[in-house]
């Protein structure tokens, strides 16, 4: 049997490590589950210790221990299955409060940053997309790309079209890291795509056509310069003001 500080403990109790000063308790705690992950000493699907085992081999209250796991539950690390335990999640699940997300909220004014940041990612994840896409994948990248279309027609284009491409896009990917990260950067510049569906909408159209063209056809030159392209005309509509 495996020894965690003074007392007898479970392997799962033991990859936490010995008992914790009483300084940012639930902080602790969320290092040393992390830390057990990153070693591989805890597996997605695995259980945690209970609450109980994990008050007494850590030497904590219960609300400190009850506080870490609903930080957990909120970043969407860990699932509560009621009756059984809480267990890690086999795949992030969405969470209620992204730190990914607010983090790149904050640095929304650096202009410059975020048109960078989007200029390497975005080819990064058309081309795994190219790579991972299904024929229901396609089918839903094109049905946006009609819709667009269509919305433009009518004169009731909007943001929500220009993102429907590419989370269809990133949702071609099949890489849950990749989804997160694209979903949190449409977010954050969801206000420039609105004033690049309302000011150009049909360059915004032949620029989402381009990209596909090329995505389908397997062609990663031509995805990344449908992409450049895509770009040179989106920033000159950039809603957002650099910071001095």
């Amino acid at each position: 049997m495996n020894t965690l500080s003074h007392a007898a403990t479970s392997p799962e109790q033991q990859e936490l490590g010995g008992s914790i000063e009483r300084s940012s308790i639930a902080f602790q705690i969320l290092e040393r589950i992390k830390s057990a992950l990153i070693r591989g000493d805890l597996k997605p699907g695995d259980y945690l210790p209970s609450e109980t085992e994990l008050t007494q081999s850590l030497g904590i209250g219960k609300s400190s221990v009850r506080e870490a796991i609903k930080m957990l539950q909120a970043i969407g690390i860990v699932e509560v299955r009621r009756g059984h335990g809480t267990v890690i999640r086999r795949e992030p699940g969405d969470p209620l409060v992204d730190p990914m997300a607010f983090g790149m909220i904050l640095a929304r004014g650096m202009t410059r940053d975020v048109l960078e940041f989007r200029a390497m990612f975005e080819p990064a994840y058309t081309l795994q997309a190219m790579a991972n896409a299904t024929d229901e994948d396609h089918q839903r990248i094109q049905q946006a790309i009609d819709d667009m279309a269509k919305a433009i027609a009518n004169g009731e284009q909007t943001s929500r079209h220009d993102v429907s491409f590419h989370r269809a896009i990133l949702h071609a990917t099949h890489n849950p890291m990749t989804i997160r990260v694209g979903r949190t950067l449409l977010e954050l510049i969801e206000a420039a795509l609105e004033t690049s569906m309302q000011t150009l909408p049909e360059t915004a159209l032949k620029d989402h056509k381009a990209i596909y063209a090329a995505l389908r056809a397997g062609d990663a030159e031509g995805v990344r310069r449908a992409i450049e392209e895509s770009t040179k005309s989106w920033e000159t509509n950039l809603t957002y003001r650099d910071e001095a």
